[in-house]
């Protein structure tokens, strides 16, 4: 599902659990239906914070890794073009396969900093 907008970046969702209900509502409803709003209501403190997130990351004009650093300087390249963003202090964290070329950002995975010490980021993969 591509979130579709004003936006310089394609932010695609990359779990079939995240696209129903998304046209025609609200950004906030749009970007966390329904697992992540799931995620945001079992964590109600990440929702301004991931909000935040895709606001900046919407209208992003990043061509590679520098830019993408000087947007978020606490991001972490982890390979195979999957790179890890801190949300809310690093509480949480954030797995994007981002392919500047295309100017596209695939969503893999949003979670708490426990649970993304059980996983291999940049092994993370599309899960229908």
């Amino acid at each position: 599902m591509t979130i579709k907008g004003n936006s310089n970046f394609r932010i695609i969702i990359y779990n079939s659990e995240f696209y129903s209900n998304f046209i025609n509502r609200s950004i906030w409803s749009s970007f966390l239906s329904p697992h992540l709003n799931k995620f945001g209501n079992e964590h109600p403190e990440s929702k301004d914070a991931l909000l935040k997130w895709y606001q900046v990351t919407n209208v992003a004009d990043w061509r590679n890794y520098h830019d993408l650093k000087t947007t978020f300087n606490s991001i972490d390249a982890v390979g195979n073009n999957r790179y890890v963003f801190n949300i809310k202090g690093n509480q949480y964290r954030l797995i994007a396969l981002i392919i500047f070329e295309t100017r596209t950002l695939f969503i893999l995975f949003v979670g708490t900093h426990e649970d993304f010490n059980k996983i291999i980021a940049d092994k993370i993969e599309y899960k229908k």
